[in-house]
């Protein structure tokens, strides 16, 4: 058994032994090629790391306009002269 954590194992966790992830290893090999399973991990590797960011509530970039600006848009609009 594989542990991991605090005394929590993988085969408790998700019922699956050495023989059914080696099942699915082999699916997954067959579906996408070995060629691919690199860009398959470290996209998924990725995916994780950005929803963790996402979640933890740190904005890199926040784009929401403040009211002032609003206010300031909605004031100054171009005058057409014709």
């Amino acid at each position: 058994m594989t542990r991991v954590g605090a005394g929590v194992t993988l085969a408790a966790m998700f019922g699956l032994g050495a023989t059914e992830l080696l099942i699915i290893l082999g699916i997954v090999v067959l579906l996408f090629g070995a060629r691919r399973l690199p860009e398959i991990g470290s996209g998924l590797g990725q995916a994780i790391k950005n929803f963790k960011a996402g979640v933890s509530g740190k904005d890199e970039i926040d784009v929401t306009p403040k009211k002032e600006e609003l206010g300031e848009r909605s004031s100054t609009k171009p005058s057409s002269s014709s």
